[in-house]
C-alpha cells in the first residue's frame, strides 16, 4: 500500500480554508502511515486568534489520542509557523515538523525569534523546511493577490 502524501493533504487544507475566507495554511499530523488529525486556519470563523491550521490538528490530535503529548508524531504545514504554534509543538513533544513556505513576517523557526533555538525551548523536534514549498507560496500569494484586486 502506498504511503500518503501528508504535505499534499496540508496543501488540500490550505485550499479549504482560502475558500472560507481564511488565510490558506493546512495542518496534518501523521503517525507511521495514517492521518491522525487535520486542520486548516479557522481565525476568523471561529472569531479566534488561536484557531491556526497547526493549533486546530494539534487539539484534535490529542483528544483523538486521549494524550497531551504527540510523541512519535509529526506535523507537516504548509507555513512556517508562528511563535505560538511553536509553542504549541515544543508542548505537544511533536517528533518532526515539516513546512512548506518560509514566513519572513511572522514565522519563528528559521525566522523570527527562532523558537526552537532558544535555551528556554523544552523540546525541539526535527525540522524539514522547504516541503511542498512552490506549491505553499502560490497558494497563499494568489490569496492575497485575490485580495488586493477585489
Amino acid at each position: 500500500m502506498k504511503r500518503p502524501d501528508f504535505m499534499a493533504l496540508a496543501l488540500k487544507e490550505a485550499e479549504a480554508a482560502a475558500l472560507r475566507g481564511e488565510v490558506p495554511v493546512g495542518a496534518v499530523i501523521a503517525s507511521g502511515g495514517t492521518v491522525v488529525a487535520k486542520a486548516g486556519n479557522r481565525t476568523r470563523e471561529l472569531a479566534d486568534p488561536t484557531a491556526h491550521a497547526e493549533m486546530l490538528a494539534i487539539r484534535a490530535a490529542c483528544q483523538a489520542l486521549a494524550s497531551e503529548r504527540l510523541t512519535g508524531h509529526d506535523l507537516y504545514v504548509t507555513l512556517e509557523p508562528c511563535a505560538m504554534c511553536a509553542g504549541a509543538i515544543s508542548f505537544a513533544r511533536l517528533r518532526r515538523l515539516y513546512f512548506g513556505a518560509a514566513d519572513e513576517k511572522g514565522g519563528a523557526v528559521v525566522n523570527g525569534v527562532r523558537f526552537f533555538a532558544s535555551p528556554t525551548c523544552h523540546h525541539t523536534p526535527d525540522i524539514y523546511p522547504g516541503m511542498g514549498e512552490s506549491e505553499a507560496s502560490l497558494i497563499l500569494k494568489d490569496f492575497f493577490r485575490e485580495r488586493r484586486e477585489a
